[in-house]
């Protein structure tokens, strides 16, 4: 660990992936389900989006390549990733995107603030629970004097008391592993080798623990890079709700939803007795403490507003009407029954059988699904449809229904494929950015490999080709799974691909 991190971990560069919950207009639709104001942009409007902590800045570009009318800023602390970013950014050609090496402890007072603009959405994922005190309160700093009025802020961080049970591995390893290696990736490997002979030792707090079990169970689950900068940082810290709600409470920001959708539905999270205690209570961040004291869940998605303007029911529907949906998955492959923490839960197939099949044909309006001929079911409850076709994450919303797909999009994805794509990032988490959507397209670096090759005009007759390129080392069983991904692939996602213009 270099010592200008100041016990941050900057000696190895954070792991690439994105996260749905970045997207202005998934935390903008969080807020208008839980009946606050959010007027989401079209790709070509005139929006201002702002990241903090963007690592290797990956979200910020299928941002930009999405709604090329936006002016995106992304910050962060290390220059080897603002360096990797520009390199992604140059090559996919992009110039509504600007990325700036800044500490964000002192940057609302130095004169490199003038090049952050004022924001009218800002994101930080995994931040808040990762840096000293001193630079949350930089961060509120900056969100006072750069958040524009109605602008919204998504935080993402390690909650109490979820983490309770991790908070003495993630001691452990930090301690362990400073003590007998070098580098922070090679300290996370030899921490957790200490973990796990304690932990197959019987000591009570690791085996008590359901993280250090999950972990333990998926030994190769983390990767170096992520293991490095989650455990080998000096000021890790897990928060409570309402710790850091009081925080953005000074700059003029109220909490109002969760960005993970279904978690705004107690009915579908929490037990009857639960809800009891629940409906005691007005105050929304009491609320939500006693949600997390339920809940077994150790991160939260929140989105905070920067002055609320409440709707009522009726201003709400509307405003849900409006709302385009994409599929994420085939209709043949949608799930009607869900696990959720109170059991199974079970949609009527005589109301969603017709909307999913609708959606099938290509992204639709909330309000037109609703008003489909034959439909058996409640139409006057748009906030249901959008939890359950969102929220279980088996379809996205969709920015501007129909649009075509922006040449820096083509380009964004291009450079992806040709840059990021590597045998051994075969399932890494990214995206595949999307005029239609407004944010990304979820995809592995299968997907994208795949996308770029049917792009070129390849097929099922190039499938030992893929094979033998992505596969490169890998024995014929593992080379016989990743055909049949491929032909999956062909068969469920090229279509739906096809649908948002990404082909």
């Amino acid at each position: 660990m270099t010592r200008w991190g100041h016990g941050y971990t900057t000696d190895i560069t954070y792991t690439t992936g994105y996260y749905r919950e970045q997207a202005p207009g998934h935390a903008g639709l969080a807020c208008v389900l839980n009946g606050v104001t959010f007027e989401r942009p079209g790709p070509h409007d005139a929006f201002s989006f702002l990241e903090l902590g963007c690592g290797n800045g990956f979200n910020a570009l299928v941002m930009a390549a999405s709604n090329p009318g936006w002016r995106v800023t992304a910050i962060d602390f290390n220059p080897a990733h603002i360096a990797a970013a520009n390199t992604l950014k140059a090559a996919a050609g992009l110039t509504n995107v600007t990325f700036l090496e800044a500490d964000l402890s002192t940057l609302a007072e130095e004169p490199a603030v003038a090049a952050v603009p004022m924001a009218d959405a800002v994101s930080m994922h995994g931040l808040w629970s990762w840096v000293p005190p001193g630079v949350r309160d930089g961060v509120i700093r900056l969100l006072r004097a750069r958040v524009n009025p109605g602008g919204i802020v998504h935080v993402s961080y390690n909650v109490l008391p979820g983490w309770h049970g991790g908070i003495a591995m993630q001691r452990l390893v930090l301690e362990a592993g400073q003590r007998r290696a070098a580098r922070s990736d090679k300290q996370a490997e030899a921490g957790f080798a200490v973990v796990r002979r304690l932990y197959e030792a019987d000591a009570h707090y690791l085996k008590s623990s359901k993280i250090v079990q999950g972990l333990m169970e998926r030994p190769n689950s983390l990767p170096p890079e992520y293991a490095a900068h989650e455990y080998m940082n000096n000021f890790w810290a897990p928060c409570f709700h309402a710790d850091v709600a009081e925080a953005m409470s000074g700059a003029k920001l109220d909490w109002v939803a969760a960005c993970s959708m279904l978690e705004n539905f107690p009915e579908l999270v929490m037990t009857e007795p639960q809800r009891a205690v629940l409906a005691e209570f007005d105050d929304p961040v009491m609320r939500e403490l006693v949600k997390d004291i339920c809940l077994e869940r150790t991160l939260r998605h929140d989105v905070f507003v920067r002055g609320v303007r409440r709707l009522d029911t009726a201003g709400r529907n509307a405003a849900l009407g409006e709302v385009g949906v994409a599929l994420l998955v085939p209709a043949a492959e949608f799930e009607y029954e869900i696990n959720m923490p109170v059991g199974t839960a079970s949609f009527e197939r005589r109301f969603y059988e017709p909307i999913v099949r609708e959606l099938d044909a290509g992204p639709r309006r909330i309000g037109d699904m609703l008003a489909l001929p034959g439909l058996e079911g409640r139409r006057d409850n748009p906030a249901e449809l959008v939890g359950v076709l969102i929220g279980t994450g088996q379809a996205t919303d969709a920015a501007a229904i129909g649009a075509s797909q922006d040449a820096g999009a083509l380009r964004l994805n291009r450079a992806v494929a040709h840059h990021m794509v590597r045998p051994a990032h075969i399932t890494r988490g990214l995206a595949l950015a999307s005029t239609v959507l407004g944010s990304g397209m979820p995809a592995t670096g299968l997907d994208i490999f795949m996308w770029d090759r049917v792009r070129q005009g390849e097929g099922e007759a190039h499938l030992d080709a893929w094979v033998a390129w992505l596969g490169f080392g890998a024995d014929a069983e593992n080379q016989e799974k990743l055909r049949g991904a491929f032909r999956r692939g062909l068969e469920f996602r090229v279509p739906i691909w096809r649908q948002i213009g990404l082909l």
